[in-house]
């Protein structure tokens, strides 16, 4: 699908025809692929890598543009069952327009409007900078939802909380290569900065991305050490859960064995030592009674 958007005032609006500056192609067909390919340029294979999740990060120059690939987090939805993942952004620079090749979502739809883009490059600047917000954003749902977990299987026995708590362990693995290898392509837009054209704004910008970018993988790394670290812990947790719950029930078993064995004895059909009449019965259940209060009593005596 294909959507344009034009600069305006320093803002990305909709695109409004033959003026539109910013086109952005997302999951693009084949025909699309195909006139990304013949008619604009595009190197098909860096085309391709650009809707390829696997792909790294990477800076290319070309004749007519200049080809970047980065990764971003994928949009989570509660169907993804904790697993957060990331795809690939591929923006390509011509001298007066930025093409976007998406796999999912569209990189200008969003809560934060991008602000103080005058030029294409300051766009692809901004587009860096909202990647690594996005992966912030993410990070702090990943802490919500690892101290929610927490609190779950604190109080309970089943392994799917521990294996919800193993797959964002998973996510943050990738979210820290994302992360690091996007911090690789950012040097690369520094090392570049002559041949890309970067003005002193826009090199104190990439400066700002490569500080934010450098917290967002300590941050990244803080979380999945703790996870890492705690996850045996947890498991411990849950099985002196499982051995609590036998040692409860082992009381409640033997509770009632000893009164079945009182009562049982005194079922048979021989002479019992008891008086006849209507209180040997009472008698017979003050015994089981006894019996079980005795194991309560013992067993709390020696703190079992």
């Amino acid at each position: 699908m294909q959507k344009t958007y034009i600069l305006k005032n320093g803002r990305v609006a909709p695109g409004e025809g033959e003026a539109d500056n910013v086109v952005v192609f997302l999951d693009p067909t084949t025909e699309e692929k195909r006139y990304l390919v013949d008619e604009l340029k595009l190197d098909e294979h860096t085309l391709t890598s650009a809707l390829d999740p696997d792909e790294l990060p990477r800076l290319e120059f070309e004749p007519q543009h200049m080809a970047m690939i980065l990764k971003r987090p994928r949009n989570y939805s509660g169907s993804d069952e904790y697993d957060f993942n990331v795809n690939s952004l591929g923006l390509f620079l011509f001298k007066d327009r930025l093409v976007v090749v998406a796999k999912d979502t569209d990189p200008f739809v969003g809560d934060r409007p991008i602000t103080g883009a005058q030029t294409p490059l300051d766009l692809t600047l901004r587009l860096i900078y909202r990647t690594i917000y996005h992966f912030l954003e993410h990070l702090k749902v990943i802490r919500m939802i690892s101290d929610e977990l927490e609190e779950k299987i604190n109080a309970s026995m089943q392994n799917k909380y521990l294996l919800n708590l193993f797959s964002l362990g998973k996510s943050l693995v990738y979210y820290l290569n994302a992360i690091h290898t996007n911090g690789v392509f950012i040097a690369k837009i520094k090392n570049n900065a002559a041949r890309i054209g970067l003005g002193v704004e826009q090199a104190e910008l990439l400066d700002d991305i490569g500080v934010e970018n450098d917290q967002c993988y300590k941050l990244a790394e803080i979380y999945s050490n703790v996870l890492s670290s705690m996850m045996d812990a947890r498991v411990s947790i849950v099985s002196n859960n499982l051995n609590v719950l036998m040692k409860s029930l082992t009381l409640i078993t033997i509770s009632i064995m000893l009164p079945t064995l009182v009562v049982s004895a005194f079922s048979m059909n021989v002479e019992l030592p008891l008086p006849q009449g209507p209180v040997r019965f009472w008698i017979i259940m003050a015994m089981a009674a006894a019996s079980a209060a005795g194991v309560l009593l013992v067993w709390k005596k020696k703190n079992l």
